[in-house]
């Protein structure tokens, strides 16, 4: 029987890096050095932090032990580490997207998603057979979202794609996946 502090748990770090080249690429070392599995990473470069800063925020799992490893080598780096949290993501959603979705922009569409709820895009898988231009195109958003949170991410996805004409496949109740 293992030790439940080597259990592998989801991790969510905030960051703020310095808007040069190689920053980011800095930032990601010391995850991987230290046993950290990267599931996502969104880097708001249009936003700044009042001190100039790019922020960042990095999803991972890792064991207990290795996640504090991974805090304490970032900062040992000099990467400014605002926020560093266990679990903040312990559900999975996926939904499915059909319509316009390059003209309606799918950039917009995901970073709204992000802004506006408690959820993160870990995967995304996109399908438009007939080019920018075919209403039949279609995008697969995998989200890991807080614990029950799962109805209000739904509410705020269902408001952005009625705005941009846009279906939404909703995942079935149980299980969240589709």
């Amino acid at each position: 029987m293992s030790d439940s502090t080597d259990e592998v748990r989801s991790y969510t770090v905030r960051l703020e890096l310095v808007d040069e080249p190689g920053e980011l690429l800095r930032a990601l070392g010391p995850i991987a050095d230290n046993g950290g599995n990267l599931l996502s990473i969104f880097h708001e470069r249009g936003n700044v932090t009042p001190r100039g800063h790019i922020p960042v925020e990095v999803d991972m799992e890792a064991t207990p032990e290795r996640f504090d490893g991974i805090v304490d080598a970032l900062r040992d780096a000099g990467i400014n580490v605002i926020q560093a949290g266990a679990e903040r993501y312990s559900e999975t959603l996926t939904v499915v997207l059909t319509g316009h979705l390059i003209n309606t922009d799918l950039s917009d569409t995901l970073s709204r998603i992000q802004e506006h709820t408690d959820a993160t895009v870990t995967d995304l898988s996109l399908s438009a057979p007939e080019g920018t231009e075919d209403a039949s195109s279609s995008a697969r958003i995998r989200l890991a979202t807080e614990q029950n949170a799962t109805e209000s991410v739904m509410e705020t996805i269902r408001d952005i794609a009625a705005e941009k004409e846009l279906r939404v496949i909703e995942p079935l109740a149980a299980g969240g996946e589709l």
